[in-house]
């Protein structure tokens, strides 16, 4: 796949639209008790502190997709209105990908299909990589007036929205262009994850989310789909072609030292 495309030649058309420094940190205790906020339409980003109340009725931050989601509509809020947030939440235990489900996220937005809150869960490393970042839940709202991706770069300590003019639509290509360009490594892919849509989303109320992870076995991009209520053609609509993470590495390298010291009782 990397063959087809010149990832340098793509992100040389990229502009910069907004940018936003952030401290990256770890997690303590599963929460890093703050939440980012980006809003696509204005440029404006900015940092959601967790409460104590958050933290006492979503126990492991199971929840605060719904609830950052219902700070952000109000009774007259469509699907289309640019106030819809898509929220995107992981709980504690999105620190450990290794682990079958533990990578689970929550992803939540005004449906399409229904006109009322829907919220699908999904796997991929989108959520623990945003833990990882510093962040426990991500909020976007607006609707850009051009194609724009949304990247959270903890290696640099930046949020930023970013134009993606000539970058594919469909999700099987542009996870793959985007996992290359931001990971500078085959072993640093597995630190990048993408949220993104295919074009069918463009044309329908039935588009998914697509949550990518790098599968170093494979030596691909794979991606588990958040399939519910149509959250992919909410971020279609609100120009959207991905959200991108970025985190700093974050598994311990596999080493083997051997004790040149003859056990007891051995040959």
């Amino acid at each position: 796949m990397a063959e087809h495309f010149d990832v340098e030649a793509l992100h040389g058309q990229h502009k910069v639209l907004s940018r936003f420094a952030f401290q990256p940190s770890q997690p303590e205790r599963g929460y890093t008790n703050r939440c980012l906020r980006v809003d696509v339409g204005t440029g404006a980003i900015s940092e959601i502190p967790v409460t104590q109340e958050m933290r006492e009725k979503f126990v492991g931050g199971k929840g605060f997709d719904l609830r950052l989601m219902w700070d952000e509509v109000t009774a007259e809020t469509r699907w289309d209105s640019p106030e819809n947030a898509i929220c995107i939440s992981s709980g504690p235990l999105g620190g450990t990908t290794t682990f079958s489900g533990a990578g689970k996220s929550l992803v939540t937005s005004i449906s399409p299909l229904t006109g009322i809150p829907i919220d699908s869960n999904v796997g991929g490393y989108f959520g623990p990589l945003l833990k990882f970042s510093g962040y426990d839940a991500l909020v976007v709202v607006g609707i850009a007036r051009e194609e724009v991706i949304v990247v959270i770069d903890a290696v640099s300590g930046e949020v930023r929205i970013e134009t993606a003019p000539t970058e594919a639509v469909d999700s099987h290509v542009l996870a793959e262009q985007l996992t290359r360009m931001f990971g500078k490594t085959p072993n640093d892919f597995q630190n990048v994850s993408v949220v993104s849509s295919g074009s069918a989303a463009n044309h329908s109320k039935l588009g998914c989310l697509n949550f990518s992870w790098w599968d170093w076995r494979r030596a691909t991009v794979r991606y588990k789909q958040a399939g519910r209520g149509g959250i992919g053609t909410v971020l279609r609509h609100k120009q959207i072609k991905a959200l991108v993470v970025h985190a700093r590495p974050w598994k311990n390298k596999w080493t083997i030292t051997l004790d040149p010291q003859p056990v007891e009782g051995g040959n």
